[in-house]
C-alpha cells in the first residue's frame, strides 16, 4: 500500500482566466520510500503535496492512499484522513506560539480524540526522543530554528501516521540545523515511515532515495536511484 496518483490535473479559475498547475500527473509511492520532489516556484509541486496531504482536491483525476480512493471524498472525511495517516512539516513551523513545546504535540492527538493523559505522555517521549525532554515547557520564541522543526516533526509522527509530508523543512534553517533535521527523516523512514519532501533544494533532494522533479506542472523526471543528480 502507498500513493497512487493517476491523471491529475489541477486547475485555479481567476474570471474567465484559467490556469493549469497541473498537467496529467500519475505518480506511485510504495510505503516506506524517501521521496523528493523538486522544482522551481510555480512548478506545482507544493499543489501537488497538498492534493497528497488532502489539503486540495484535483480538478480532474484520482488519488488513492493506502488503496482507497479519496479524492472525491467530503471535507470531514478528508480532514479524518489528514488526523490518522498524515503527518505535516512545514517550513514555517506552524507551531501556536502561546502553547509550549509540548502542548504544541499534545494538541495533534487531543483532536483525534486521545484522552489528555495519554497525550502528555506521548507528547513528553516523542519530544525527549528528538533531544528536547529540557525543552517541553518552552514557547516557540524561547526556542531555535532547528528546535522548532524538531517539535514540528514531533506534532506530526505524534498519531503515528504512515506518511509524512515535508515543505521545505530545512529552509528556515542554517546548515548544521538543516542537517539534523534531514537525519531524523531519515530516522523515520528506516523506522518504515512514508517521506515525501518538497525542496528547490538539490543538495537537500540528494538526501533521499527518490527524485521526481516537476516543472510547468508536469513531471520531468522519476529518478529510484539512490542520490542520482539531475541537471538543474
Amino acid at each position: 500500500m502507498g500513493i497512487v496518483i493517476e491523471d491529475i490535473y489541477k486547475n485555479y479559475r481567476n474570471g474567465d482566466a484559467i490556469t493549469e498547475v497541473l498537467k496529467d500527473v500519475s505518480l506511485k509511492i510504495v510505503q516506506g520510500e524517501f521521496v523528493a520532489i523538486i522544482g522551481p516556484s510555480g512548478s506545482g509541486k507544493s499543489t501537488l503535496m497538498n492534493i497528497m496531504g488532502c489539503l486540495d482536491r484535483p480538478t480532474k483525476g484520482s488519488y488513492y492512499l493506502e488503496g482507497k480512493d479519496i479524492s472525491k471524498l467530503n471535507d470531514k472525511s478528508l480532514a479524518a484522513i489528514r488526523n490518522k495517516h498524515i503527518g505535516f512539516v512545514f517550513q514555517s513551523f506552524n507551531l501556536l506560539s502561546q502553547y509550549t513545546a509540548l502542548e504544541n504535540v499534545e494538541l495533534a492527538m487531543l483532536y483525534g480524540n486521545t484522552t489528555t493523559k495519554y497525550a502528555k505522555a506521548r507528547a513528553a517521549e516523542i519530544l525527549t526522543s528528538l533531544g528536547l525532554g529540557e525543552r517541553l515547557n518552552y514557547t516557540p520564541s524561547q526556542l531555535s530554528g532547528g528546535q522548532k522543526q524538531r517539535v514540528a516533526i514531533a506534532r506530526a509522527i505524534a498519531t503515528s501516521p504512515a506518511v509524512i509530508l515535508a515543505d521545505e523543512p530545512t529552509g528556515s534553517l542554517d546548515s548544521q540545523a538543516g542537517k539534523e533535521v534531514m537525519q531524523i527523516f531519515r530516522d523515520l523512514n528506516k523506522q518504515g515511515k512514508t517521506v515525501i519532501m518538497v525542496t528547490h533544494d538539490l543538495n537537500i533532494a540528494q538526501e533521499a532515495e527518490r527524485i521526481i522533479k516537476i516543472k510547468d506542472g508536469i513531471v520531468q523526471e522519476d529518478s529510484n536511484e539512490n542520490k542520482r543528480k539531475l541537471p538543474q
